[in-house]
């Protein structure tokens, strides 16, 4: 048996290893019960799945292409680097895979109105898209300094007619904004449905968004052996909550002669407590409804946290990455805010694709690692979403 033939994920009680579970008061766990189930019922049935590829497929525009970045890889010389574009779907980035999944649960169950935090954004349009799409009411909050940063995407959810909710309270950022949602959405449980942006969360969340990311993997693993004829070497993508890189990860899993890692923001430094390295250098705790690694204060609190990525800055981590890292079969990495700028500019340059600043952070890893490898050697990159929503940013940041 190969040492990397993993037990169904997660068990019935929705933990990865002693990660995840549902740690929630006993009301709440009756809803995610009923969300769990329902999600059972419907996932394999013929109406939903036709349904659900038919949208990847003439809505999203799936399969995303898998490109080789051939002036990329002669920058950095080594290794060759493919990029999983991610970025081209509809929307601009992966999250619209488990949006459209979530939405369409939600109206399967009878909900009244959809609920989410967003970072970066890309989850709240994406989210916004999606409930435009089959009829449902949105709501969205956003931390004060992402929507500041992020303007373009906060735009985007009002004209789809989602409302947008702003959150000042603590830093104003990711984490503050899924206090903010889970609050509004215990309102009414029974009619809100709260759909949870990444890998984290209470069961059954980390499962369901890993389902419907793991088209990513799945096409990428068909795609690079058929162009190819052999698997990557090595895959990367960045991990905040998890979503993207859970994604592309969950193929390639039993591959033993695939190096899989995840990278992390050292923000400014990970000697600073400006960063979100929560596997790095975080430990086991709880937060939001499940266990998992955190970073934490020395009293116990979640650490305020920095990313120049809006879409990473989260004290927390999904639960099958959490996992994963103590079996030792993905190792996590950081990239700090320097480095996923020079990688943002580089690849805008070297190949005409503007990246996210989040899926910058695994472009910076695959441009140090590549050097450092054979030229016969590949590194499969996703590029979890585009940079539009961060160019005005950067430019003012760069002067440019």
């Amino acid at each position: 048996m190969s040492s990397f033939d993993f037990a169904p994920m997660p068990n019935a009680e929705g933990f990865f290893g002693s990660y995840g579970g549902q740690i929630i008061p006993p009301e709440l766990k009756a809803i995610m019960d009923d969300i769990d189930r329902a999600y059972r019922e419907i996932k394999d049935t013929e109406a939903y799945r036709s349904e659900l590829l038919e949208l990847y497929k003439y809505y999203v525009g799936r399969p995303s292409p898998l490109y080789y970045a051939k002036r990329l890889t002669e920058h950095c010389g080594g290794a060759k680097i493919f990029l999983k574009r991610e970025d081209l779907n509809h929307t601009g980035a992966h999250k619209i895979n488990h949006c459209l999944g979530e939405a369409l649960l939600a109206k399967y169950m009878g909900k009244t109105k959809v609920l989410a935090e967003t970072g970066a954004g890309q989850h709240g349009v994406a989210l916004a898209t999606a409930c435009s799409l089959v009829g449902i009411e949105c709501e969205i909050h956003m931390g004060q300094v992402d929507i500041e940063k992020e303007h373009p995407n906060v735009t985007k959810m009002k004209i789809l007619g989602c409302k947008v909710v702003p959150v000042t309270r603590g830093t104003a950022t990711l984490k503050d904004a899924v206090d903010s949602a889970f609050e509004e959405y215990l309102k009414d449980p029974v009619n809100f449905f709260y759909a949870i942006g990444s890998v984290v969360g209470p069961h059954p969340f980390p499962m369901m968004v890993r389902d419907f990311q793991s088209i990513i993997g799945e096409e990428a693993r068909a795609q690079f052996l058929e162009q190819t004829g052999e698997l990557p070497n090595y895959i990367t993508a960045c991990v905040g909550g998890g979503s993207n890189a859970m994604g592309l990860f969950t193929a390639f899993l039993n591959d033993e002669s695939v190096n899989i890692v995840g990278v992390e923001p050292a923000g400014k430094g990970l000697d600073t407590q400006e960063h979100s390295a929560t596997l790095t250098l975080g430990a086991p705790s709880e937060l939001h409804g499940m266990k998992c690694y955190v970073l934490q204060t020395e009293d116990g609190e979640p650490m305020p946290v920095h990313s120049i990525a809006s879409g990473l800055d989260y004290p927390g981590v999904g639960p099958q990455h959490s996992y994963l890292k103590d079996i030792e079969r993905v190792d996590y990495t950081s990239i700090t805010d320097q480095e996923c700028l020079d990688a943002f500019m580089t690849l805008s340059r070297k190949e005409g694709i503007i990246p996210a600043l989040e899926s910058s952070h695994a472009v910076a890893y695959a441009m140090k690692l590549a050097p450092t490898l054979p030229a016969d050697q590949t590194i499969l990159v996703n590029l979890s979403g585009r940079g539009d929503k961060d160019a005005d940013y950067v430019a003012d940041k760069l002067g440019l």
